[in-house]
């Protein structure tokens, strides 16, 4: 859990640079969680047209599309809207040390 830390500290350094409110919201959002960063690289996208991809490997378009259209509800909603806010921000090189653990 420790070797999450500098990711984690890094990422909500970029927070504080977005509008109060929507950082607000994504520090009190319980899927800001180190863990939540190691399921971006294992867990997969369990429908649609990118079924069996890792959350990790969405492309940038069809999270923005999730972003529009709104998230699915639960922790699969949770881990695509934190890869969306990782991919919108040019945060997912973050993600490197984390593939293949």
């Amino acid at each position: 859990m420790a070797q999450y830390a500098p990711l984690l500290a890094l990422f909500i350094a970029f927070i504080f640079l977005w509008p109060p409110a929507l950082a607000s919201a994504l520090i009190n959002n319980e899927y800001m969680n180190p863990e939540y960063l190691q399921l971006l690289v294992t867990r997969q996208m369990p429908f649609g047209k990118y079924k069996g991809r890792l959350l990790a490997d969405l492309p940038g378009d069809y999270l923005a599309w999730f972003a529009r259209e709104g998230f699915p509800s639960g922790e699969l909603g949770g881990l695509i809207a934190l890869m969306y806010e990782l991919d919108h921000n040019a945060l997912t090189h973050l993600l490197a040390p984390l593939r293949g653990k």
